[in-house]
């Protein structure tokens, strides 16, 4: 069974890496680019019948700092 949780900074947050993508980019020439965030994507293997509760305890405590992100969990 597999989770994929993806993790993003809150809006309102300081993302210097963000913003340097997009000056990376509009410096390649990509001048439709209006802002950029950067996140992490963390894919799970995980033993049948796992819950969905029991994988948002994990990005709860560990996978995302609740403080500053948000997270979303896909589980197919």
């Amino acid at each position: 069974m597999k989770a994929v949780v993806t993790v993003t900074l809150k809006n309102g947050v300081l993302d210097p890496q963000g913003r340097a993508i997009e000056s990376a980019l509009h410096g390649l020439g990509f001048a439709g680019v209006a802002s950029a965030r950067a996140g992490k994507i963390i894919e799970l293997e995980l033993a049948d019948g796992t819950s969905r509760e029991t994988v948002e305890a994990m990005a709860k405590q560990l996978l995302a700092n609740t403080v500053i992100e948000n997270f979303r969990i896909d589980m197919p």
